[in-house]
């Protein structure tokens, strides 16, 4: 009993600092890592939404730009800091999901990263350059059929969520077309645009503008439901492809080991400022639906993504560096 109760006092001496910290957390200012360069979706959801916080939590939320190998060295830097939730980030479901699947990273996101919340989904839609004489999903799907390895779809680089969708297509559609990986969104709707690639799978905010311009034609949004500001495009399953989701989205996590009164403050304050009715008219113009949730169910909503993702890769038989 002595043993005992000596060993419950060393552990009530090594936790109280943590307890401490978590009681009156945050004290001071969270860093907000946001693996990518600045201007882009993740980097302006982080800034929208980081700024709510930073005023919720009476603290500064600083935001930090750590871009490369597709949000992998971004995530990585959160998965190595200190477990204390003052180094948090938004990442991709490229960076946790899909990469993990593709190539050898440092991390495991399960193992190494813990989960806050799921932040926004923006919807991945199909679209097809104005020459191409497919105006739905129908006619797109029997000309691809007539004309077998023909076609091709931008993506914007091998291994990214937009190519996945791609071959996801492929696999439901039973059609062969070619992937033409690029650089970025940008570089691939100009080639759209110029007709030099007939159709791709892209965030719903790098084609609005040419989609009303009617500079591209849209056949489906890869969503459950069709987006507020494109209502007039069906959604996939309304299109006749119910199994052909793919939408991107970004999830708030903390390095594992972060305690659990610290990952629930982070959580409520950071669903808090999602609730916003400010942050949720600033962001649906980049095509942001907020989410908001428990770290239980992002969990496993990670597991799901990985999983479906990861499926997808050994199905189409896309190259991994595994």
């Amino acid at each position: 009993m002595k043993l005992l109760w000596t060993l419950v006092a060393a552990l009530s001496v090594l936790l109280s600092p943590v307890l401490a910290g978590a009681q009156d957390f945050p004290n001071r200012s969270i860093r907000l890592i946001v693996p990518f360069p600045a201007g882009g979706p993740n980097d302006i959801i982080a800034r929208v939404v980081g700024q709510r916080m930073s005023e919720l939590a009476k603290q500064p939320v600083v935001i930090e730009n750590r871009g490369g190998q597709g949000g992998v060295l971004g995530t990585d830097a959160v998965a190595k800091a200190a477990p204390d939730g003052y180094t948090i980030a938004i990442s991709s479901a490229g960076a946790l999901t899909i990469s993990p699947s593709m190539e050898k990273v440092a991390y495991d996101t399960r193992r190494d990263l813990q989960p806050i919340t799921l932040v926004a989904t923006v919807p991945e839609m199909l679209v097809v350059a104005t020459n191409v004489p497919a105006h739905d999903m129908s006619e797109l799907i029997a000309l691809a059929k007539a004309q077998p390895g023909k076609l091709n779809f931008a993506s914007t680089g091998a291994g990214s969520l937009t190519q996945l969708a791609g071959e996801l297509f492929k696999l439901k559609a039973r059609i062969d077309i070619v992937h033409v990986p690029y650089r970025g969104a940008a570089p691939a709707v100009n080639d759209l645009l110029g007709q030099q690639v007939q159709m791709a799978f892209l965030d719903l905010p790098a084609l609005l503008p040419q989609i009303k311009a009617g500079k591209l034609r849209a056949i489906a949004i890869g969503a459950p439901e069709r987006a507020p500001t494109a209502m007039e495009v069906p959604t996939t399953a309304e299109a006749g492809l119910p199994g052909l989701l793919a939408e991107n989205w970004y999830g708030m996590v903390a390095p594992a080991g972060t305690p659990p009164a610290i990952v629930a403050a982070l959580n409520k304050i950071a669903s808090e400022a999602m609730r916003d009715p400010a942050v949720k008219e600033k962001l649906a113009s980049q095509g942001a639906e907020l989410v908001g949730d428990t770290p239980e169910h992002f969990a496993s909503f990670i597991d799901a993504e990985t999983k479906k993702w990861a499926q997808v890769i050994k199905d189409a038989g896309v190259p991994t560096e595994k």
